[in-house]
């Protein structure tokens, strides 16, 4: 469908009073121009879960989990033993932000009793990323509990929001003093969702796990508030192409009055000619055609459902079958500058972006598998014991781009957009972006 036919749609939808669309798409960047760069206030980083990664963990019921799962857990790639080198790894790349998951798991292994080894690895973790010079991005339950709050019911357990919250003001504490930013919960309805899959809890707790979230992250935001004043908090949303607001209503609009900035991850689009983010839920997310400037859309829909609220692109990355090509010749390093020229194109058409993080610094564990690999360093865990951290051509690529604060002048994206995106129904497909010469 052509763009003019595509403009005239919009012109007619929006005269009926059908639609609304305060951030249009707005002009398109001169042939061999570019969008502005975003600018030294805007935060680059890079995103891990450190169960997926850390290795070395204890009774959880991702530990639990794993057992059942197609890849046995081993020890993930040993950030555990490696954070170190891994974070030096990050720092080189330039950017100013690293995000972790600080793990109950490790802290209270059982009732009552706290260890204070894994507040010292803890510890430790965090110094590094400092003295680096990046600011910490903490996560504070990435999907993971310990194995007794299972055998309890886990987020059945009406007791769970209190014992939550008991670990979460501790690590509050504790961290504080870094002036972090903070993720509360991780793609909560995914949480969920994966809570339903591996039996966790049942489908007739999906409610109440919704309702608990909601109050142990309201709970823990008054907290961080009183002591980090100024703090930044958020619970990210996992953006699902015509069903996030759906996902919103599990738990992002619940909290909509306890958030100082929108975290979203995105990866997938879908349009009428690409159905395949369906992959994602089936483990094989290699197969799911990625479409960029969805990226654009996912923060229009945010900009719009929250005015003038920060957002924050808190995961976005590229998955490969095991380190294997993919089948439309997406590399980590063309896919990471198409998603950061929609970023600057969404900045440059008023969104109030503020940060990106990239998913992730090296491979880890997908939840269950190893094989769609994500990271910057690609890692081999199944067939190489040492855990060498290969660097991926997306390494130099996202070193240029903090250096430059973006994809360079007159870059113009490897892939045309999409016809008709779905990702933000119906504006994606009324009012859609296009590219010079597109």
């Amino acid at each position: 469908m052509g763009n003019r036919i595509m403009r005239a749609m919009v012109s007619v939808v929006t005269a009926l009073g059908l639609a609304a669309v305060p951030f249009s798409a707005g002009a398109e960047p001169a042939e061999g121009q570019g969008p502005p760069p975003l600018g030294d206030d805007f935060d680059w980083g890079v995103a891990m879960s450190e169960f997926q990664s850390g290795g070395y963990f204890p009774d959880s019921n991702w530990t639990r989990y794993a057992a059942q799962s197609a890849d046995p857990y081993q020890n993930a790639v040993d950030f555990y033993h490696r954070y170190p080198e891994d974070i030096r790894r990050a720092a080189d790349l330039g950017v100013d932000t690293f995000r972790i998951s600080i793990e109950w798991a490790r802290l209270e292994p059982a009732p009552g009793q706290w260890d204070p080894e894994a507040f010292a690895y803890y510890d430790d973790v965090l110094r590094h990323v400092v003295d680096a010079g990046m600011r910490p991005m903490l996560t504070l339950d990435h999907w993971v509990y310990p194995g007794w709050v299972a055998d309890r019911g886990g987020w059945a357990n009406p007791d769970i929001v209190g014992e939550w919250l008991e670990n979460a003001r501790k690590v509050v504490d504790r961290y504080a003093h870094l002036d972090p930013m903070w993720v509360t919960f991780n793609e909560g309805t995914a949480y969920m969702m994966q809570e339903v899959k591996h039996g966790g809890i049942a489908p007739q707790d999906l409610p109440a796990m919704s309702d608990r979230l909601a109050e142990a992250h309201r709970g823990i935001y008054e907290y961080i508030h009183t002591v980090q004043p100024g703090a930044m908090v958020t619970t990210n949303a996992s953006y699902i192409p015509t069903a996030e607001p759906v996902m919103d209503a599990q738990l992002i609009d619940k909290v909509a009055d306890k958030l100082d900035f929108i975290g979203i991850d995105y990866y997938y689009g879908v349009s009428p000619t690409n159905p395949s983010a369906v992959y994602a839920l089936l483990d094989e997310h290699w197969k799911a055609t990625l479409e960029p400037e969805g990226i654009y859309y996912a923060l229009r829909y945010y900009a719009q459902k929250f005015p003038g609220m920060p957002l924050y692109i808190v995961e976005n990355g590229m998955p490969t079958d095991n380190g294997e090509p993919r089948a439309d010749g997406q590399t980590r390093a063309s896919a990471l500058s198409d998603d950061v020229y929609w970023i600057q194109r969404a900045k440059a058409d008023g969104m109030n972006v503020i940060g990106y993080n990239y998913w992730s610094l090296a491979d880890n564990y997908e939840w269950g598998t190893y094989a769609p690999r994500f990271g910057l360093y690609t890692v081999d865990v199944l067939t190489d014991p040492t855990l060498t951290r290969h660097p991926t051509d997306g390494v130099d690529a996202y070193r240029d781009i903090t250096r430059s604060g973006g994809v360079p002048e007159g870059y113009t994206p490897s892939r045309a957009p999409a016809v008709c995106s779905l990702v933000d129904a119906p504006s994606s497909c009324l009012d859609p972006v296009t590219v010079p010469g597109g």
